[in-house]
């Protein structure tokens, strides 16, 4: 009995031993890593952003140039609470902004975009960021996969932000409607926000 218990002990303090090493080893990874990690999800972020701008159009880094969204602003965008825009700046001059919004509605579910809007608030550039569509149909809106998204650069708040089959300005592929019509009124939702608050958008120091 007296060696059963013994054991018993032996073994929960090994367990505890490797549970503290492991535990150890874990925190250290963690810190020696993170940095790097981070550095380089902002890296991959910002090269995505500057898809969604004029090429040379900017020369701040927009990762530390964001600008506060209120809490209507951010619900307009299906954004949580710690979202940002960030704004773009020519030698300190703003000229424009990205922005993120996510489309609810898409055929596999939500749709998460970057949209940049230039001073004169037409858009310059959208790219979708995640989606579920269904591969080989709905995921035409994927820049990486085809060019439909650049129908919308150019394009302002007189634009009918709906597909055509809806009496919109834009074109969709047949038997993937849902998708564009999600894509299409989610960038549609950033022009307008951006119209009604340009002089607060443009104004960040």
């Amino acid at each position: 009995m007296l060696n059963a218990a013994r054991q018993a002990r032996r073994s929960a303090l090994t367990l505890l031993v490797f549970a503290l090493v492991t535990t150890a080893i874990l925190a250290l990874t963690y810190a020696l890593t993170h940095d790097t990690v981070r550095a380089n999800e902002d890296a991959a972020r910002t090269r995505l952003m500057a898809q969604t701008l004029p090429e040379g159009s900017f020369n701040n880094d927009l990762i530390a140039d964001p600008v506060a969204l209120n809490p209507a602003q951010r619900q307009t965008l299906g954004l949580p609470d710690n979202a940002t825009a960030f704004i773009a700046r020519q030698d300190g001059k703003p000229v424009g902004l990205v922005f993120e919004s996510v489309a609810p509605n898409g055929y596999g579910g939500k749709i998460r975009l970057l949209v940049g809007i230039l001073a004169n608030g037409q858009v310059s550039g959208v790219r979708v960021i995640a989606h579920k569509e269904t591969p080989g149909l709905g995921d035409y809106i994927d820049h990486a996969k085809s060019r439909w998204s650049e129908q919308f650069s150019g394009k302002g708040i007189e634009a009918r932000w709906k597909v055509s089959k809806d009496g919109g300005d834009f074109d969709y592929m047949s038997g993937a409607t849902i998708s564009a019509r999600a894509v299409s009124a989610a960038v549609g939702r950033v022009v307008t926000l951006f119209d009604a608050n340009r002089r607060q958008f443009l104004a960040q120091p």
